[in-house]
């Protein structure tokens, strides 16, 4: 095979073999060994793969694992490090970089933020519209403790903001919401309802202003507590929830097929004539299509299969994670860990079986493979939380990154193509470790010593979108990072 080498430097010089598993970016076999200068570190490889003589490309840039480990010194300090001698070949894993997230902007709130979500031309709401879609119009949607829903242009001006408790909207904090399309939101909470809004936007005469409308259209019955998580799929019209009675609830968008509700679950129901409180709105009460209680304590949150929407995962705070089978509403596996369950997403994996991240109240981020054939149960453990970890968004640009929303006050980012063996102390399997951290702006400049607890600036929910990483908080704001090319 010939060896190539770097452009002349003096002092030792180290063979290196690139290989990657990323098609598009393959380098011809002849190319693929190296002399490199010993001190040469992750830029300067990234400039010699993006030369001319190598992959001619633009200026991608690109990080390298060495043993499932990012390179993050030289490669002269790496052989030290490891006990390797300057004559030791070394195969380094390229793959493109994770850029850092920056800072873009806050949309502050009258309480605290629980829940954020996105509308976009490449987010799942933005694909199920369709057509109704019209690019450039992107929205954000933000839930808060103050009962309200309020939609956002990118550029942070209210466009809509759900009515009150006595005029069809929540009557107490809303914990969840996610648009279904550009047409319609669900939310959830601590009223134990779900509800289905119609939503719609006008444009002033002068075309320079746009407002907007949310309509209840549903309010669903059927929990006896704090509805905590929602999940929804536009393309079929039904919904996941999780809440605190422990019961995982199935749902339809559509009053014409959703059932009608227990009695004994509706507003007023136990309490006298003189003392209901009245909603100037009719809106039309159904029940949940199943509700499923399967768990010992409160569930903390529900997904759908990515590639199976007849399928379901759950987790709680009794420890389990139990995939449903929502055609017969039956539980046909129940995974056990260590700790309390916080929050849950789903990895999508084109070649198998999604990966599930399941948020911890010990701190940490459980990889599960929900397959009853998965030989072990944890397939990786992420560390780096000071705190418990509440929110859950997969990357929309691949299936190797994630991010978590933690009551430390921060978001972290991670990769799972830098993996390391746990040490003693965490156990068996494998650990990966934050690539970067978002913190809360608003600590920024504060006197106020940072705690590990984050007291005053919890993290309640994240999104991923192309357009940035979304953040929701105790400190009243919606935090945006840029997304956009943070997975280059």
């Amino acid at each position: 095979m010939e060896q190539h080498t770097a452009v002349a430097e003096h002092g030792a010089q180290v063979k290196v073999t690139f290989t990657t598993t990323e098609e598009d970016i393959q380098l011809p076999e002849g190319k693929r060994q190296l002399l490199v200068p010993a001190d040469i570190r992750r830029y300067g490889l990234s400039r010699i793969l993006n030369s001319e003589s190598m992959l001619d490309t633009a200026s991608i840039p690109f990080d390298f694992l060495v043993n499932g480990s990012f390179l993050h010194t030289s490669l002269e300090d790496y052989l030290k490090a490891n006990g390797l001698s300057i004559e030791s070949s070394i195969t380094l894993q390229y793959v493109r970089s994770l850029t850092p997230p920056i800072y873009e902007a806050s949309f502050e709130h009258d309480d605290w933020v629980s829940a954020v979500d996105v509308l976009s031309a490449t987010s799942a709401a933005g694909r199920w519209s369709g057509d109704s879609f019209q690019r450039g119009q992107d929205r954000i949607l933000s839930a808060s403790y103050d009962g309200l829903l309020r939609i956002w242009s990118t550029s942070g001006h209210v466009i809509a903001t759900s009515p009150s408790g006595s005029h069809g909207g929540h009557t107490a904090s809303i914990k969840a919401a996610k648009f279904l399309s550009s047409t319609q939101i669900a939310s959830a909470g601590m009223d134990r309802t779900v509800r289905v809004w119609k939503y719609s936007e006008h444009s002033s005469a002068a075309g320079d202003h746009v407002s907007g409308d949310l309509k209840p259209t549903l309010e669903l019955y059927g929990h006896a507590g704090s509805i905590d998580s929602l999940e929804v799929d536009g393309q079929s019209k039904r919904m996941l929830t999780a809440s605190a009675d422990g019961a995982v609830g199935f749902w339809s968008t559509s009053k014409t097929t959703a059932p009608e509700p227990n009695a004994t679950l509706l507003p007023g129901a136990h309490t006298s004539k003189r003392r209901k409180v009245s909603s100037s709105v009719t809106t039309a009460l159904r029940g949940p299509l199943a509700m499923m209680n399967i768990h010992s304590a409160p569930a903390s949150a529900a997904v759908f299969d990515p590639r199976d929407r007849t399928v379901a995962y759950s987790v709680s705070q009794d420890h389990t994670m139990r995939t449903i089978d929502l055609t017969t509403s039956v539980v046909v596996s129940t995974l056990t860990t260590s700790h309390p369950l916080l929050s849950l997403c789903a990895l999508a994996r084109s070649s198998s079986a999604p990966l599930l991240a399941a948020g911890t109240s010990a701190r940490h981020v459980t990889l599960v493979d929900p397959r009853s054939s998965a030989t072990t149960t944890s397939v990786m453990t992420l560390r780096g939380h000071t705190n418990k970890v509440v929110g859950l968004a997969p990357s929309p640009d691949n299936e190797y990154s994630l991010v978590s929303a933690s009551h430390d006050a921060t978001c972290r980012l991670w990769d799972l193509r830098s993996v390391r063996p746990a040490t003693k102390d965490e156990g068996l399997g494998s650990v990966s470790e934050p690539v970067y951290v978002i913190d809360r702006e608003s600590r920024q400049g504060s006197k106020k010593k940072a705690t590990a607890a984050g007291d005053g600036c919890k993290v309640f929910g994240v999104a991923w979108d192309k357009l940035g990483i979304f953040s929701a908080g105790e400190d009243k704001k919606i935090q945006i990072n840029r997304g956009k090319d943070v997975a280059v």
